[in-house]
């Protein structure tokens, strides 16, 4: 039984088992003809399957013993960014269990900056290069110098897909499938309005992989022909993002006041903690509407949002611990001139029924251990 069929049966298992009482709670709604029925039933299954805390592990088991004495160099779209910075951190985590030496360069969130330091690392004779949370188009000239010198580089949420990514000068490419987070982020808010009601779609359009991403998001809520969208906002990440949406959100109460009951953001921490923090300014609780979604990294002030219900209704995070460990395989794989593993991560909805304790995705499935034992220990 391959990987996908594994997970499959695996989903529907959980499915199976937790479906019950949500499938009871919006039947009503799901019978009606006023609603969505057929979405609202499949982004009910989906919301079920993908709320499920521990699973084994169902990456790599064999691989190369590892190479000694590596340096690589982190180039962050910017260290701001939660998703970009906990990749890194699970990188030096896994180079210090590997032997590895780590350095960050950050591109400070400027395409100048960005190109800057991948050419930077090329200088420093890196032996290996991250492309953290950017698109490898942007810095082409700057990989192609990468290659020339026999310098693999791998990114990290640097394109849709996962694994192998030539056309764009990648060994791999670390991430879940954006298609799923971008699916099960607008499932949720279709689960959660049982068909009805009115969303805001926060997005950076200059970013290829975060444009794609709420594209997405609004193809999979205009499955449900009941919810309307009330805007498609585009608001770049930059030092000035938390003014913007702080402004934007003020604006968007007075415009659209009570038929404003969701928004999905393509970054919780960028997007929702300024927009919590109008939202709180202008009167409203915790829990009031617009409930929040952050489709994608995962930081720690998400989950306390989460938890005390604060502004932020659920997450879907990115196991970043483990994918900076993965990072590092991948590397070992390219020094040992081995291919590319091709994992990729289950998408995970953190809600506050399962939040617990944790601050941060971070996998209970022994993949620590597992590196280990491939790399020799």
């Amino acid at each position: 039984m391959n990987v996908l069929t594994k997970r499959a049966v695996a989903f529907s298992a959980a499915a199976v088992l937790i479906a019950g009482s949500a499938f009871a709670a919006t039947g009503a709604n799901a019978a009606s003809s006023a609603v969505c029925s057929a979405a609202l039933a499949k982004a009910t299954k989906a919301v079920n399957a993908s709320v499920a805390v521990k699973a084994p592990w169902d990456g790599p088991k064999t691989g190369p013993k590892a190479a000694t004495g590596k340096t690589i160099i982190y180039v962050a779209q910017t260290m701001q960014n939660g998703g970009v910075a906990g990749a890194e951190k699970g990188v030096e985590e896994a180079a210090k269990a590997i032997g590895w030496t780590v350095r960050v360069l950050d591109g400070q969130g400027t395409q100048a900056g960005m190109s800057a330091a991948v050419d930077q690392a090329v200088t420093l004779k890196a032996d290996g290069i991250v492309i953290g949370g950017f698109d490898p188009a942007t810095v082409k000239a700057g990989i192609d110098s990468a290659k020339a010198a026999n310098i693999p580089v791998i990114g990290w949420h640097a394109a849709a897909t996962s694994g192998p990514q030539p056309d764009l000068g990648l060994f791999s490419n670390v991430t879940t499938l954006r298609a799923d987070v971008s699916k099960i982020s607008a499932d949720w808010v279709i689960y959660d309005s049982k068909g009805k009601g009115g969303v805001v779609v926060f997005t950076d359009k200059s970013i290829p992989f975060a444009h794609g991403k709420s594209d997405e998001i609004v193809a999979e809520l205009k499955t449900c022909s009941s919810l309307k969208l009330l805007k498609y906002d585009d608001i770049p990440i930059g030092n000035d993002t938390a003014t913007r949406v702080q402004t934007e959100t003020a604006a968007l109460l007075a415009k659209f006041g009570k038929s404003w009951t969701h928004s999905v953001s393509i970054n919780g921490g960028l997007y929702v903690t300024p927009m919590a923090a109008a939202l709180r300014a202008a009167g409203k609780k915790g829990t009031d509407f617009p409930h929040n979604v952050g489709a994608g990294d995962g930081s720690a002030d998400e989950y306390q949002r989460i938890t005390s219900g604060q502004f932020q209704s659920v997450t879907v995070p990115e196991p970043l611990t483990m994918q900076g460990w993965q990072i590092v395989d991948e590397f070992n794989r390219a020094f040992n001139s081995a291919k590319a593993s091709g994992y990729v991560p289950v998408v995970h909805l953190v809600t506050k029924a399962n939040a617990g304790t944790a601050t941060v995705w971070d996998p209970q499935n022994g993949y620590r251990t597992e590196y280990k034992k491939i790399w020799g220990k």
